[in-house]
């Protein structure tokens, strides 16, 4: 007969393993759908990328997370989240796209994979942070082949005119060390300043940059149009129109949830930001037994969540489908 699980995670990122090992630790049954490898999102950031948050801060399951720094990198956390995995024999599917989930007339969830492979359970877990969906321009050439949503390395660009647009960590550290690996960057923000909340140490670093014309800017600005070799501008204050010669264009402008998977599920959104309804203690949705975890609950609202203050939602989550007293694992949620 086929496999009930009491467990079923959408999302093998930190947030998703978290609540695995909260299922394994009291000896629940489960399983994790992934999309991709394990961790995938991680594995996409920047190569160079450093945490934001300490190592301790962003630790699943109780394992210490030594690292030379303070701050991990990015290799170093791909390791440590694959070793916590193994630590606790979770039972992972990699490279299993979810394609649709519904719960049956006998209230056990059935999710089933673009695969074809098909998994029931007893509660349903969705994780699927926000990294697969950028933030789209909806201008023309957006899909150019020299276009990316995402920024991997520098050296590729070397020697190259790179237009970066957005104004936050992803935009301000991909251009210094764009600039510090001889590319000529431009970076392009429809606000008239970078954002308050980047950072601490880049915003120095950048500003200075600026001011010795290593990096230029253009604020208040946006992109109209995308084509071979340049870019269209428009100013947002002056209605002044331009074109920038552009080998490269970056849109590090943020990302989106994974509204599709949610609203087939079953979960009711807010139309104006894309908030899903869940009990903030719980973490239950309007959809009993079906659970948030991370930052998909956050809707666009994608900086309030991340690993350190998601990594305990599995907690409350087991606690209830438990039975047992919930613990109050943030505040955050409240405010969203």
């Amino acid at each position: 007969m086929e496999q009930i699980f009491d467990i079923l995670v959408v999302g093998g990122g930190p947030c998703g393993l978290a609540c695995a090992i909260e299922a394994a630790k009291n000896n629940l049954s489960h399983v994790v759908l992934e999309k991709g490898s394990l961790t995938e999102s991680i594995r996409r950031y920047p190569r160079r990328m450093r945490f934001f948050s300490t190592a301790e801060n962003i630790e699943i399951g109780g394992i210490p997370f030594p690292v030379s720094n303070v701050k991990a990198n990015r290799d170093e956390a791909l390791q440590y989240y694959r070793k916590v995995t193994g630590f606790y024999h979770l039972n992972i599917k990699l490279f299993a796209t979810v394609a649709g989930i519904r719960k049956e007339d006998d209230g056990i969830f059935r999710v089933t994979t673009e695969a074809g492979d098909a998994y029931r359970a007893r509660h349903m877990v969705i994780a699927t942070g926000y990294f697969d969906f950028p933030r789209q321009l909806h201008v023309p050439g957006e899909n150019l082949p020299h276009v990316s949503h995402y920024y991997d390395e520098p050296y590729r660009y070397s020697f190259t005119k790179v237009v970066i647009v957005g104004g936050a960590n992803s935009a301000i550290e991909a251009a210094l060390e764009l600039y510090r690996h001889d590319v000529d960057v431009t970076i392009v923000h429809r606000a008239g300043d970078f954002k308050v909340s980047c950072k601490y140490w880049l915003i120095p670093d950048v500003k200075n940059r600026v001011k010795e014309g290593r990096i230029k800017t253009l604020f208040n600005t946006e992109i109209t149009a995308i084509e071979p070799g340049k870019v269209s501008l428009r100013n947002r204050v002056t209605e002044e129109r331009s074109e920038l010669p552009a080998d490269f264009v970056l849109l590090l402008t943020g990302y989106v949830p994974d509204s599709r998977l949610l609203l087939e599920a079953g979960v009711h959104l807010r139309d104006v930001d894309m908030v899903p309804t869940f009990d903030p203690l719980t973490f239950e949705t309007n959809v009993e037994g079906l659970y948030l975890a991370g930052t998909v609950i956050a809707g666009v609202h994608t900086e309030k969540i991340f690993i350190e203050n998601g990594r305990d939602h599995g907690k409350a989550i087991i606690d209830h489908v438990l039975g047992r007293p919930v613990r109050k694992v943030q505040e955050l949620v409240q405010r969203i």
